[in-house]
């Protein structure tokens, strides 16, 4: 079976969009550039006819998109997650703009599905949902306005998307050989076992675990774990876990 074409593994995820408009918006800017996979987390008002009319003649986009309770379902089995965030953050993850995200996203998504991850927009991303991301991507604005609609900004991550594929096509670059990754969810399995151990040795305080296990997850994060690599670690956290669990 041939894989599928990197495009078709892009997956854009608006999380809590308040007005349909942008949805609708945001499907238009995909569907000019080739992608078509769109998910939704909790939005205010999806289906919504404002969000129809402004997506035009991408109404294809809508209909077929996944409307989702939670980020880890909208996630679910991506391989590389980038969030789209203005702020800097306490805990920043490796940080690259437009271009540099796309051409990892581009790289990954010839053999994996892939997510690119916009917030509300009044105050975008939350520290923990992109905490369940290993890059954060910045688009460089004027510091005296740097506002930039949430449409408007898919439609720049889109347009970098097809620009990186269609280079790497002409520089026959398309479809580069890559060790074997973790998908997201095996990732956050990881996470899920650490912190439990780390709970049950004494290490970590059950009542305060956010802001450690954040710097776990950046630490993580930085490294790109392989398939492999996370099935190391997993055997090491069951053979040193207090109550042996798995």
């Amino acid at each position: 079976m041939n894989p599928a074409p990197p495009l078709d593994n892009v997956r854009i995820i608006l999380s809590h969009t308040s007005h349909p408009g942008n949805i609708g918006a945001a499907a238009r800017a995909m569907k000019t550039m080739g992608l078509s996979q769109l998910y939704l987390v909790n939005p205010k008002s999806f289906p919504d006819s404002e969000a129809d009319a402004r997506a035009s003649n991408a109404r294809d986009v809508l209909e077929a998109a996944h409307v989702c309770t939670s980020l880890e379902e909208a996630i679910g089995d991506t391989f590389l997650a980038a969030a789209l965030t203005a702020r800097s953050r306490d805990l920043p993850h490796p940080t690259c703009n437009a271009r540099q995200a796309a051409t990892e996203l581009v790289r990954h998504a010839h053999h994996h599905p892939v997510a690119l991850l916009f917030g509300r927009e009044s105050a975008g991303l939350t520290s923990e949902e992109i905490s369940h991301c290993q890059l954060t991507v910045q688009i460089p604005t004027n510091p005296a306005y740097s506002s930039l609609n949430l449409a408007a900004a898919v439609q720049i991550m889109a347009y970098e998307l097809r620009m990186v594929l269609e280079e790497a096509i002409a520089a026959g670059e398309a479809d580069l050989h890559l060790p074997e990754p973790a998908s997201l969810h095996e990732i956050e399995g990881l996470h899920s076992h650490l912190e439990r151990v780390m709970i049950q040795s004494g290490f970590l305080d059950p009542t305060q675990p956010r802001r450690l296990m954040r710097r776990m997850r950046r630490l993580f994060a930085r490294t790109r774990l392989e398939k492999e690599e996370v099935n190391i670690l997993r055997g090491l956290l069951t053979a040193v876990d207090p109550k042996k669990s798995g």
